[in-house]
């Protein structure tokens, strides 16, 4: 049964911090793939700042070039909004019956991981690769030591999207921390200026 270790994000837009997780998670756990699953709308974030859904998944396409273990994953496109982490598991789960999904999140995500909807279900069904993020707050303690949910000694990457789009707008250059193809869409495109 292949593995699948599943990221997901808005990448708005997909930066190195991005690739540099997905790979090393890849790379040092057994699963066989990760796909990177564009968020079109997240129910915790405001929509106005996000560029349309087949633009960031264009950029995640190109960031993935090269990777042949990093996939694109556009599945929550066609589900109903806002979307739900536990629908989509079902939904790709019923797609490909002879996978075996994961979860890959931030420690930050761990911290809130209680209000998701249907959070027992995902920890039943699915393990759960986490790696760490400064961040406020602390993980509940039915988290730390659950079989379920790995910890991965990722590098610790403070690069964030948000920062991305605020230094583009301030005409800073920023295209060491952005995969190359991905700096010529934005500029070619003229995104977040």
């Amino acid at each position: 049964m292949k593995k699948v270790g599943l990221y997901f994000g808005t990448f708005n837009p997909i930066h190195i911090g991005h690739i540099i997780i997905a790979n090393y998670i890849v790379e040092f756990s057994n699963l066989d793939e990760v796909w990177l699953v564009v968020t079109p709308h997240n129910p915790f974030k405001k929509k106005s700042s996000l560029l349309d859904n087949h633009h960031r998944l264009e950029m995640v396409y190109l960031a993935c070039e090269g990777y042949p273990k990093l996939k694109p994953c556009d599945v929550e496109f066609k589900l109903p909004q806002p979307n739900y982490t536990a629908v989509t598991l079902a939904k790709l789960e019923e797609d490909h019956p002879k996978v075996d999904f994961s979860l890959i999140m931030g420690e930050d995500n761990l911290k809130s991981f209680h209000k998701w909807k249907n959070f027992e279900v995902i920890l039943e069904r699915h393990k759960i690769y986490v790696y760490p993020r400064i961040s406020g707050g602390e993980v509940e303690s039915r988290f730390i030591e659950h079989p379920g949910i790995i910890r991965v000694n990722a590098p610790v990457i403070e690069i964030s999207s948000t920062f991305i789009r605020q230094a583009v707008k301030e005409g800073k250059d920023i295209t060491s921390m952005l995969p190359k193809q991905v700096w010529e869409y934005m500029d070619r495109m003229n995104f977040y200026r």
